[in-house]
């Protein structure tokens, strides 16, 4: 069995194919998957990721794409 690797969900700002909502997506390692998270509510999405996942926040880098908000370790 190989490893799936490290999961990271990254929070976008109303992505192209959800432009009413912020969307959280799961990748594993450099691969996405597909689970993802939809809510209008960003503050909803990160108590989802801080409380009930135990996640904790990077915030996003300079060089990120604009849409990206953050990601959760």
């Amino acid at each position: 069995m190989s490893d799936p690797g490290l999961s990271i969900w990254t929070i976008y700002d109303h992505p192209s194919d959800y432009p009413d909502s912020y969307v959280a997506r799961e990748w594993r390692g450099t691969r996405p998957t597909s689970n993802i998270l939809i809510s209008h509510d960003l503050k909803m999405l990160r108590t989802i990721l801080m409380i009930d996942m135990g996640l904790v926040c990077l915030a996003r880098d300079f060089n990120d794409d604009p849409k990206i908000v953050e990601t959760w370790l």
